[in-house]
C-alpha cells in the first residue's frame, strides 16, 4: 500500500519547509509514504526548497493556474505514481500532520471513500466571527446539496482512495474544496469527517481576499454545481415557479375579465396582468423544455465520465 500526500504550492519557500519537515515518513497501514508538490506556477524558491527538504515528487506548472487546477494536477500525478490514498493538505502549515493517520484510517477500514479532515472552528483564534458563521453556512449548504455529513467543507486537509480519485472532476478554477464533496455525494460515495488539530497561523489565506467576495464565489461554485450534477431540477424547478405564478396572474386576469363581462366595465386596467402572465408562461415553458435538454446532457457527461474512469482504471493514466 501507498500513500502520497501532495501539496499544492504558489510562492511557498517561506513556508514549505515547515510543512515539510512536519510530515510523517511512516504511516500505519502503508509500505510506503512519499510527498509530492504541485509546484503553482512559483517565481521564488519553493521547489528549491522543497527537495532540499526530502520532498520526493515534483509536478510543475507553466503559469499559475489557481488552487483547483493544481489540485488536480496532483490527483492525476498521484495516480500515475501508483498511489493507493492521496493526502491533500496546505503548503502554510495550517493543519497538524500527526493527524493524518486518523484522516486515512476510515479509508483503511472499508468504511469510507473520502475523509475530510474537521477543524475546530470555534477554537481557531485568527478566524474572525464573520468568517467562523459563514464556514459554518458553506458546510450546511454543500451538506444539503451533497447530501453528505461533512462539518468542515472548506477545509483542504483530507484523504481520498484511488478509486475515488479516479471519479473526481474538477470543473471550477477557484477551489476544489466545495465541489469535490458536491461531486463525491452526486456520485454515491461515501464521505466522511474525522475532528483535526490546526497548527499556529503562519499566512493570511489567499483564497479569501475579502469575505464578500468569498461568499460571492463560495454561491456562485455551489450553483454552477448544482446545475451540473442536477440539470433537471434546477432548471424544472426555475420553469415551473416561472410559469405557476404566470397561470396565477392569468387566471387573476380571467377573473376580472368575467367581472367585467358581467358588470360591462372596462376591462381595459388589467391588461398589464395579461401581458406579464403570458411572457411568465413562456418564460416558464420555455425553461422546462431547457430542463428536459439538460437532463438528455448531463446523460451524455455521465457517459463521458464512466469512460474517463474506465481508461483511469485499465491504467491509460500511468501512462501504460
Amino acid at each position: 500500500m501507498k500513500l502520497i500526500i501532495q501539496i499544492p504550492c504558489y510562492n511557498e519557500a517561506e513556508t514549505i519547509s515547515l510543512t515539510l519537515g512536519e510530515l510523517p515518513r511512516e504511516v500505519e497501514g502503508f509500505n510506503s509514504v512519499e510527498w509530492l508538490i504541485i509546484n503553482d506556477g512559483c517565481t521564488d524558491d519553493t521547489v528549491t526548497v522543497a527537495k532540499n527538504s526530502g520532498v520526493n515528487h515534483v509536478v510543475s506548472l507553466s503559469k499559475n493556474k489557481g488552487l483547483a487546477t493544481a489540485f488536480m494536477v496532483g490527483l492525476e500525478t498521484c495516480l500515475k505514481l501508483g498511489a493507493d490514498v492521496i493526502v491533500n493538505t496546505d503548503a502554510d502549515n495550517q493543519y497538524e500532520a500527526r493527524d493524518i493517520s486518523k484522516l486515512v484510517k476510515p479509508i483503511l477500514e472499508g468504511k469510507a471513500d473520502i475523509v475530510i479532515g474537521a477543524r475546530p472552528i470555534n477554537e481557531v483564534k485568527h478566524f474572525s466571527a464573520m468568517k467562523r458563521i459563514l464556514q459554518k453556512f458553506g458546510s450546511y449548504v454543500v451538506r444539503l446539496v451533497s447530501k453528505t455529513d461533512v462539518a468542515d467543507a472548506p477545509s483542504g486537509f483530507r484523504a481520498i482512495s484511488r478509486d475515488a480519485a479516479m471519479h473526481l472532476n474538477v470543473f471550477n478554477e477557484y477551489t476544489y474544496t466545495l465541489e469535490t464533496i458536491i461531486q463525491a455525494g452526486q456520485k454515491n460515495m461515501t464521505v466522511t469527517s474525522v475532528p483535526i488539530r490546526t497548527n499556529k497561523y503562519l499566512r493570511p489565506s489567499r483564497l479569501i481576499k475579502s469575505i464578500p467576495a468569498y461568499l460571492k464565489r463560495s454561491i456562485l461554485t455551489i450553483i454552477r454545481i448544482f446545475v451540473v450534477y442536477q440539470p433537471f431540477r434546477f432548471f424544472m424547478t426555475i420553469g415551473l415557479v416561472s410559469f405557476s405564478i404566470g397561470l396565477l396572474i392569468g387566471l387573476r386576469y380571467l377573473y376580472y375579465l368575467i367581472y367585467h363581462f358581467v358588470t360591462g366595465s372596462d376591462i381595459a386596467a388589467h391588461v398589464q396582468s395579461l401581458i406579464l402572465a403570458s411572457i411568465l408562461i413562456g418564460i416558464g415553458f420555455q425553461t422546462i423544455l431547457v430542463a428536459f435538454l439538460a437532463d438528455l446532457l448531463s446523460v451524455n457527461r455521465k457517459l463521458m465520465e464512466d469512460i474517463q474512469y474506465r481508461l483511469r482504471k485499465t491504467g491509460y493514466y500511468k501512462g501504460e
